[in-house]
């Protein structure tokens, strides 16, 4: 949520040698990544959520777990050949702090800016798509959000009650994993 200062950066669009479009490495795969800030106490979430599913996933040749700390185009550009995603961050509506919120890209309002510095996910995938990347449908994007109490403060650790939320998010996510996969839980 709190993202720190960076050099802006161009969007490469230009095909590998020998592609037709976007290179699509990751073809019939899908992509597990935990968003946040690790100095900031509950924007941390996402990134501690991944951290517990590295080692459920681990021998899944169809999952690839990551973190990162951006949103926008650095996060679509994350996403080039995957055909599914569910990314984990922390979110702040109002709600109490620890509940999980499942998100689709059309639940995410359309922000008005013509700034690169603040393109939402889905104007994100949008832009990729238009440049002609392999990008997984909308429908294929799922987005787990922590309800956050705290996204301001520098601290190592989450919020008790985030914290204890961390374990009902990794079985969310295996669960929409599932769901995406249909391949449905015993």
């Amino acid at each position: 949520m709190v993202e720190p200062a960076e050099p802006e950066e161009r969007l490469s669009v230009a095909p590998r040698a020998g592609d037709v479009g976007w290179p699509c490495d990751h073809a019939g795969r899908t992509l597990v990544i935990g968003l946040g800030n690790p100095l900031v106490s509950d924007d941390s979430v996402g990134l501690r959520v991944v951290e517990r599913l590295k080692p459920l996933l681990a021998s899944r040749d169809d999952v690839d777990v990551a973190e990162d700390y951006w949103g926008g185009l650095r996060l679509m550009e994350r996403m080039v050949g995957y055909d599914r995603a569910i990314v984990i961050d922390a979110i702040c509506t109002g709600a109490p702090p620890g509940t999980i919120h499942h998100l689709t890209t059309a639940s995410i309002a359309t922000q008005r800016s013509a700034s690169t510095h603040d393109v939402n996910l889905p104007t994100a995938l949008a832009f990729g798509r238009q440049a002609g990347a392999h990008l997984p449908a909308d429908a294929a994007v799922r987005l787990i959000g922590v309800e956050a109490a705290d996204v301001v403060n520098f601290r190592d650790e989450c919020t008790p009650a985030v914290a204890a939320a961390i374990p009902r998010a990794v079985q969310e996510v295996l669960r929409v994993l599932d769901s995406l996969l249909g391949e449905p839980k015993p």
